[in-house]
């Protein structure tokens, strides 16, 4: 039955009053007595060697606290752990600050300076004076697989950070082929900027450490931290307060995070850095950054009966926690929208002297797109068709699904022919394409583009990432009938705190304005994930979806202990119990929860409190 009509409903955001009158709190707004504040000297070269860094007139300046250098960071840090590894990856090992005397990237950072406000803390970063010889730079992709390029980590011996394919051999099928095209494209590199930068804020007192940081994922912030600094997980905190937008450029845990807990350990005070615009294009992970080379086998009718693929991803000059994660993402959805037969499709890795890579707003897929589409617009032109008409042709028919694709992936349902006839229709396709050939006798342009996009959601499937990414969520009815969600998932701009109330309004029948969602604070939630992948509500709100469901359930068993009935002859009508026949015996549900705190009115062998926690993790 249903309890209210709260999802779906067009109410006012609650977090909107806070963003847009200047109140809400950030990481720079983040104040603490005794705060010291932090500047990186970062290096001006691609790559080079270190021959000696001076900071003696640095340490001797006004203000300032301490500086260090990668020899100080070798002693109280450990390597920065990555994300999931693929079978044969290199990875190699890197630390807050260089420590083996080269640097891999501009921005790469030599020496930290620490001062008692910002201003003495950048004087006494220009002191510092570090000696660079500078080395061979590899910046382009193809260039930094060639034999004879200069290699970016002489220990792992190659430029080749991983290597991984999808599908099988398409050979025989481009020699049978009665039509084939080939590309080359470029997926040029990207800065995400979102519109506030990253900051860090750590505090270590009584032996536990606080961080405050801009990030999309706290828990798994809280993990690596703590491997990093060498403390016990237990004994860090991770606060995220409001996030000013992230687009998977905070979808990663980086070296300052560490580094700066690493500096309030050290000296027993609160330790602040936000990063400057400049930094951000030079330290936080681009995005992108690709060369692909992809080659399509056709029949004379424009039926695609082979695809092959070659992705060169760009991982810059260290693995960050999704360098493999994002690239086989293009090479697992390198199929689109199209039932294409056989499919090859590689995918490499590749270091260059350039700022890191990771997610970047959809992270692999718009690049998969991009290539297949280009693929099927370069058949229709070499075959003088409609391009609208080799999509047709080729798309995955709707009584397909669900359908699993050469390269691995599975979809669930579709109607693409029918979506792209819509589409035609919206746009007068056949008149448009008149107005072009019309125009173009006139010596004029008009370009006329066709695309389609198929999205992974609610990432999150255990069948395809080990381990799964499931979220958390518990959902706790107070005693006055308020109800508190905490949530694992930690929001940048997605309106979650609404969107979960609305949940719960829908299941437990509150009204949506006594519903709180906490959320960005991993000692007073449950571990979670993060938000990333479209799956804040398909993950982080079915796992409050079922938490509230169990809630009620609970809650319909106490009000019918109150009734005097049986569980099954109770109704829900919004926040009210009532039994089935007799609307006059019933209970509110501020009663029900007043009652499930006072073990008298309980049923037999029922435990006080009225919480559920759900971890969801999807199939």
């Amino acid at each position: 039955m249903a309890i209210s009509r709260a999802l779906g409903a067009r109410i006012k955001r609650r977090e909107d009053p806070r963003l847009i009158t200047g109140t809400a709190t950030y990481v720079d707004d983040i104040m603490l007595p005794g705060l010291l504040h932090v500047i990186f000297v970062r290096s001006p070269h691609a790559h080079a060697k270190v021959t000696a860094i001076d900071t003696e007139a640095a340490r001797r300046a006004p203000g300032v606290a301490v500086v260090w250098t990668g020899e100080d960071v070798a002693t109280r840090c450990g390597p920065l752990p990555i994300g999931p590894r693929i079978r044969d990856m290199k990875v190699p090992k890197r630390y807050p600050l260089v420590i083996d005397g080269v640097v891999r990237h501009v921005g790469d950072p030599v020496a930290v300076v620490v001062a008692t406000d910002l201003a003495a803390a950048r004087d006494a970063a220009d002191l510092v004076e570090v000696t660079y010889e500078p080395l061979a730079a590899v910046i382009d992709l193809e260039a930094a697989m060639r034999a004879d390029a200069p290699v970016i980590h002489p220990d792992l011996g190659t430029n080749a950070c991983f290597r991984v394919t999808f599908g099988s051999p398409v050979d025989e099928v481009f020699a049978s082929a009665e039509k084939t095209v080939s590309l080359r494209l470029i997926q040029q590199r990207l800065v995400p900027t979102a519109m506030e930068t990253r900051g860090v804020v750590a505090h270590y007192k009584g032996g536990e450490l606080t961080l405050w940081t801009s990030t999309q994922i706290p828990h798994v912030v809280k993990t690596t931290v703590a491997e990093t600094v060498r403390l016990p997980e237990h004994q860090v905190r991770v606060i995220t307060p409001e996030v000013g937008g992230g687009f998977g450029s905070k979808l990663d845990v980086y070296g300052e995070e560490a580094l700066i807990s690493a500096l309030s350990i050290a000296l027993g005070r609160p330790v602040k850095w936000v990063e400057t615009r400049r930094e951000n294009f030079m330290a936080t992970t681009h995005g992108r950054a690709q060369v692909v080379y992809v080659d399509a086998a056709a029949t004379r009718d424009g039926t695609i009966t082979g695809l092959r693929v070659r992705v060169l991803a760009d991982i810059g000059a260290y693995s960050q926690l999704l360098s493999a994660a994002v690239p086989t993402n293009t090479g697992l959805m390198s199929c689109g929208s199209y039932r294409i037969p056989h499919v090859f499709a590689e995918v490499i890795g590749v270091f260059t002297n350039c700022t890191p890579t990771g997610a970047y707003r959809g992270a692999g897929r718009p690049e998969a797109t991009f290539l297949i589409e280009r693929a099927v617009d370069a058949v229709a032109r070499a075959l003088a068709m409609d391009p609208a008409e080799v999509r047709r042709r080729n798309f995955i028919p709707p009584e397909a699904f669900p359908f699993k694709t050469p390269t691995g992936a599975t979809y669930d349902s579709g109607n693409y022919e029918q979506a792209l006839d819509k589409a035609l229709q919206m746009v007068e396709y056949k008149a448009l394409r008149e107005e072009q050939r019309r125009l173009r006798g006139q010596g004029r342009y008009l370009g006329i583009g066709l695309s389609s996009y198929v999205e992974i959601t609610g990432l999150g499937a255990a069948a395809a990432l080990p381990g799964g990414l499931w979220e958390s969520a518990t959902v706790r009815v107070e005693p006055t009938g308020k109800v508190t969600v905490l949530t694992g998932s930690s929001p940048h701009g997605q309106g979650e705190e609404t969107t979960f109330a609305q949940i719960v309004t829908d299941r437990l029948g509150v009204p949506v304005d006594d519903v709180v969602v906490v959320h960005g604070d991993t000692r007073a939630v449950p571990y979670g994930v993060g938000t990333f992948g479209s799956r804040n509500t398909a993950i982080g709100g079915s796992a409050v979806f079922i938490a509230s469901d169990r809630v009620r359930e609970k809650a319909v068993r106490i009000a019918a202990h109150l009734l005097e009935a049986a569980p099954g002859d109770v109704d829900v009508d919004g926040a009210r119990f009532q039994v089935r026949g007799s609307p006059q015996r019933a209970v509110e549900f501020k009663d029900v929860a007043r009652a499930a705190y006072k073990g008298a009115k309980l049923p037999p062998g029922t435990e006080p409190g009225l919480e559920v926690t759900h971890f969801f993790a999807p199939p």
